[in-house]
């Protein structure tokens, strides 16, 4: 029996494999106007093919919970029912194919207003659907970025609850899994980084205090959010700074923090939150983070980055360093990545009826 295709369950629910589809923009949501953030059809063909592809659960891009916390301009939003309402077509397919739908709830924080990524990531402005970003502090993120203004706490407060009505609609949406957006740099990483949260008030300096907004999120969320349901959260295990930013020791007594408070799963990433960090990438450079969060808590974790071989993936599950792994640009390249990785490690799979002839 393959490990990479046993069943993994959180709470009530179930994937069918560990071959999980990591969140990925597509920038290809309409960027003003009534559709403003809601899937079409790219988002629907993107995802449907994923799951045909036998995905054992999809975790949908970065899904905003507000207008100004989108990266771009035409990233996907959950701020309003029309998004809603579309992203049931999504959900619903995916359901059909055996598939888990997921969903991660996210605010880009001082990285937002940007262009797609293929045009650069450049900033844009009003003249190009931007706006002006917000962030624990005023300081941009690199040279030619806005500086964000910096939240107040009445503002914090606000943004807590748009996280919780996000996951309300997220629900109505027909997601079963969803996870809160902690890493890469966008809002929430930002504050738990020295790096880049200079406060001084109850959100700044001290460790509690920089996880504060998290933990705050997270409970909110996990208000809303039905008990029997799970919830994730990813992270940036390191900034990739010799000092100054947060690191692998402070990801490990976050975990532990986040398990209290009722997250089911830590999707451990890194970097993201200091432009041209020195990262020494390569198969599977961020799996000893989910080791030692697995090692050292008894919070479950996912494994990315650079995950691209079926051996390699099997090994990391039967090594003990994660619960199950997260693929990205590998299932861009291959929707069909988890049948073809089932047929080389001898498992079974199943296959959408009009397909069975192949």
């Amino acid at each position: 029996m393959s490990t990479l295709f046993e069943p993994y369950t959180l709470r009530s629910v179930t994937a069918p494999n560990r071959v999980w589809m990591a969140p990925m923009c597509q920038y290809s949501a309409a960027p003003d106007g009534p559709g403003a953030g809601v899937a079409g059809d790219w988002h629907f063909a993107h995802y449907a093919a994923r799951a045909a592809g036998g995905t054992g659960l999809i975790l949908q891009e970065a899904t905003a919970v507000s207008p100004e916390g989108r990266i771009s301009p035409y990233d996907l939003g959950i701020w309003n029912d029309t998004q809603v309402q579309a992203l049931r077509r999504i959900t619903g397919f995916l359901r059909e194919q055996g598939t888990v739908p997921g969903i991660q709830l996210a605010h880009a924080g001082r990285k937002a207003s940007t262009d797609r990524m293929w045009k650069g990531s450049r900033p844009v402005g009003p003249a190009e659907h931007g706006w002006r970003p917000v962030g624990p502090s005023p300081v941009a993120f690199d040279e030619g970025h806005q500086v964000p203004h910096e939240l107040t706490t009445g503002e914090i407060r606000d943004i807590v609850g748009q996280f919780a009505a996000a996951a309300r609609r997220a629900l109505a949406a027909g997601f079963q899994v969803a996870e809160v957006h902690g890493a890469h740099g966008y809002l929430i990483g930002e504050f738990l980084s020295p790096h880049s949260n200079r406060r001084t008030d109850a959100y700044g300096g001290s460790f509690e205090n920089r996880t504060r907004f998290a933990l705050e999120v997270v409970d909110a969320v996990r208000a809303v959010w039905p008990e029997e349901l799970p919830l994730l959260f990813r992270v940036s295990a390191t900034d990739w700074l010799a000092d100054g930013g947060w690191d692998a020791g402070d990801t490990v007594r976050l975990a532990a923090l986040l398990r209290a408070h009722g997250v089911d799963l830590l999707d451990v990433s890194t970097g993201g939150n200091v432009p041209r960090a020195a990262i020494p990438v390569g198969p599977g450079y961020q799996v000893p983070f989910a080791a030692r969060v697995k090692r050292e808590t008894a919070l479950p974790v996912g494994a990315v980055g650079l995950i691209t071989d079926p051996q390699q993936a099997e090994k990391i599950l039967d090594n003990g360093e994660a619960d199950v792994v997260l693929l990205g640009r590998e299932l861009l390249r291959d929707p069909y990545w988890a049948r073809r990785a089932a047929r080389e490690l001898g498992a079974e799979i199943r296959t959408p009826a009009p397909y069975s002839r192949s």
